[in-house]
């Protein structure tokens, strides 16, 4: 009973040690994304403003996407290499300060300059925090904890379409950007500081830096990791790119007001409020792989469903699972990776899985807004999901067989 009872008071300190590690950065999550999340809702602002195509809406999320996407790589470097807390505050505050001055701009060759800044500055995060915040977790524990940090930007794209919206709404969407942009530039100042006081987090930079028994990835998983890479950034972009659509397709398909095809967005994202834990949670009891492997399975027909349905209760579930697959696909992601490579390396790998899916999202909008001018939504939702049908079908018979 004694041996009981401590059991259950170490299951319960280990509990709180790790929650107190992942709060803080899930916050952070959130911060880092109050800004980003704005663009897509707020197109069916932009768009009548500077009277712009499909393709034009696509190209100005692509400015923001690509060098976010670019910015992965050499960020992951860079946190691998040098720290990851200045590259997390400068991830955090720099973004905010751009949005800012995106809130203060009055061209849309300005509007797309500060987007492509935004890019920039914004892509060392999401190499940095996971390292940092899995160091202090048991492996066992990895994929529910990267799913609650993913609560944090999850509640970001659900709360900015809504906030940003109803700013947006009394005052136009240029004082949604500078609304949101304030107190997020604060937060990573803070954020900064506070990571400089927290012992454990110092331990764990320094503990990556000397690694010397974790010697790397095994070459005989290098082709696993890389091939999931390639999977999971795939269909990231692709229903990524679908997402940046959705407002105007609502609107312009359906009839509904703007508020409304906002609220959808954050429908979406809403899914990752609690679809990440778990997915997290059965992840770690079944293998990260072939959860991964089954969600990218189901993303296809979601898409090809959501296209022919008729509008209504029907839509808010597709959309609902569309996030689902968003928000469980991520983090299982994420903690696969940080279970097959170095804890020298892991940012930099990190560094490709996010540079992947930006980059592929930053290719495919645009591609998908000239698909919609010349050939309708209803074509160009239709061979997404095809595509995404095929190539998951090629891997999950290439990958099932292969374990954690």
């Amino acid at each position: 009973m004694a041996d009981k009872i401590k059991a259950e008071a170490a299951a319960k300190s280990g509990l709180v040690s790790q929650l107190a590690v992942t709060a803080p950065f899930t916050v952070a999550h959130f911060a880092h994304h109050l800004i980003t999340a704005l663009a897509v809702p707020l197109t069916t602002y932009i768009q009548p403003e500077f009277n712009l195509s499909y393709a034009q809406v696509g190209l100005l999320i692509t400015a923001f996407s690509l060098p976010y996407g670019l910015s992965q790589l050499p960020a992951g470097w860079l946190a691998d290499k040098v720290g990851r807390r200045i590259l997390i505050v400068l991830s955090i505050s720099g973004v905010a300060l751009t949005g800012f001055l995106i809130g203060i701009s009055n061209t849309y060759v300005m509007l797309f300059v500060l987007m492509i800044l935004m890019g920039i500055v914004g892509g060392g995060y999401h190499p940095s925090a996971p390292p940092l915040i899995l160091a202090t977790v048991k492996p066992e524990n990895r994929a529910r904890t990267m799913g609650f940090h993913m609560v944090g930007g999850s509640a970001s794209h659900f709360l900015s379409p809504v906030i940003g919206g109803a700013i947006a709404a009394a005052w136009g969407w240029r004082a949604s950007y500078i609304g949101i942009a304030v107190p997020a530039i604060l937060f990573g100042i803070a954020f900064y500081l506070f990571l400089g006081r927290q012992g454990g987090i110092k331990d764990a930079e320094i503990a990556m830096k000397k690694s010397e028994a974790d010697s790397g990835a095994k070459s005989s998983r290098l082709g696993h990791i890389f091939s999931l890479i390639f999977l999971s950034s795939y269909c990231q972009a692709i229903v990524i790119s679908l997402i940046s659509f959705i407002p105007l397709y609502m609107v312009n398909t359906y009839g509904v007001n703007k508020g409304t095809a906002a609220n959808l967005v954050a429908l979406i994202y809403s899914a990752g409020l609690w679809a990440s834990p778990l997915g997290g949670w059965v992840a770690d009891k079944f293998g990260k792989l072939k959860i991964t492997l089954l969600i990218c399975l189901v993303t296809g027909p979601l898409v090809y469903f959501l296209n022919i349905a008729p509008f209504g209760i029907l839509t808010a579930i597709i959309l609902l699972a569309i996030g689902v697959t968003i928000y469980v696909r991520s983090p299982v992601t994420e903690a696969y990776i940080v279970s097959q490579t170095s804890a020298r390396q892991r940012s930099t790998v990190l560094g490709f899985y996010y540079m992947g899916h930006q980059e592929g999202s930053a290719l495919i909008t645009p591609l998908i807004g000239y698909f919609v001018d010349r050939f309708g939504f209803g074509a160009s939702f239709t061979g997404a999901a095809i595509a995404l049908t095929a190539v998951a079908v090629l891997f999950f018979v290439f990958l099932w067989r292969k374990g954690d």
